[in-house]
C-alpha cells in the first residue's frame, strides 16, 4: 500500500473501500491518525468506529448495508430476518 492508495482529501462519500484504505493507511504507518483525522475532516469517534468494526468483523463491516447486522446483539439480526 502506498499514499496513492489513500482516498483524495476532498472525499465526502465514504464507501467501505475508502474507509478501509484510511484504516489500513494508519495501521501501516503511511499516515498518522491525527493527520488522517485532519486530512479527511473525520472525528476521532468516527475513525475509531471504523477501526473497531474492521478489527472485530473485517472490512465488510464498513459497508453501510451491513451496519445494522454488526451493531445488533448476536442472534437478534437473524430473528428479525425471519419475521
Amino acid at each position: 500500500m502506498t499514499r496513492a492508495d489513500l482516498p483524495p482529501p476532498d472525499t465526502r462519500r465514504w464507501v467501505a473501500s475508502r474507509k478501509a484504505a484510511v484504516v489500513r493507511g494508519v495501521l501501516h504507518g503511511l499516515i498518522s491518525q491525527e493527520s488522517a483525522l485532519r486530512h479527511y475532516d473525520l472525528s476521532q469517534e468516527e475513525f475509531l468506529s471504523w477501526v473497531g468494526a474492521v478489527s472485530e468483523y473485517g472490512e465488510d463491516a464498513l459497508k453501510t448495508t451491513l451496519l445494522q447486522k454488526y451493531r445488533q446483539p448476536e442472534g437478534e439480526y437473524d430473528r428479525k430476518d425471519r419475521q
